[in-house]
């Protein structure tokens, strides 16, 4: 079973590393082709228009190669038997950031060859995300201005709290004094 589930990863990841592949390449081509159509007036586009398209581009193809790396399989030359499925690049973490970055980016390529160079402000949203993650994670709860469970359970005393049936029969066996049960001090 763990090998049909190294297979399944593979076939996946396999998937996953042609549509990166022609992920960086398409919005490229679709940038210039739109650019061509809708914004003639713009060719050869500005300095800074480049500028701004290698400065996210660089980053882009960084994080594909980063991908094509973890996500390779590896085959035995010989047989073509599946030696290692590479990780799992549906994983949620890292890997979904990375891929959700790549997305931000072609987006503003291929937007900004149709209707124009403002819409890199769009990529703000990168930084803007990785920001309230940092704070909500990690300096929030440092600095105990996070609004976390134990905050909303001092705050609302009187809402019951919620208890699966197991623990509620355990609780009633407790009670009655059974001796199965050891009582745990609050």
């Amino acid at each position: 079973m763990a090998h049909g589930a190294a297979k399944r990863i593979a076939l996946q990841n396999e998937q996953a590393l042609r549509n990166l592949r022609l992920g960086m390449f398409i919005p490229t081509l679709l940038s210039a082709v739109f650019r061509l159509l809708f914004r003639r007036s713009s060719l050869p586009p500005s300095k800074g228009s480049l500028a701004l398209y290698v400065v996210t581009y660089l980053p882009a193809l960084f994080l594909s190669r980063y991908l094509e790396r973890m996500g390779t399989t590896r085959r035995d030359p010989t047989t073509g038997a599946l030696i290692s499925p590479g990780e799992d690049l549906n994983q949620p973490g890292v890997t979904e950031w990375c891929f959700d970055i790549l997305y931000v980016t072609w987006a503003c390529q291929i937007s900004s060859g149709a209707f124009g160079d403002w819409v890199w402000w769009f990529y703000l949203v990168i930084p803007s995300y990785a920001a309230y993650k940092l704070w909500s994670n990690f300096i929030g709860p440092m600095l105990g201005w996070s609004r976390g469970a134990s905050s909303q359970a001092a705050e609302g005393g009187g809402e019951k709290e919620t208890v699966s049936k197991r623990q509620e029969k355990l609780r009633k066996r407790s009670e009655r004094g059974d001796p199965r049960i050891r009582s745990v001090r609050k």
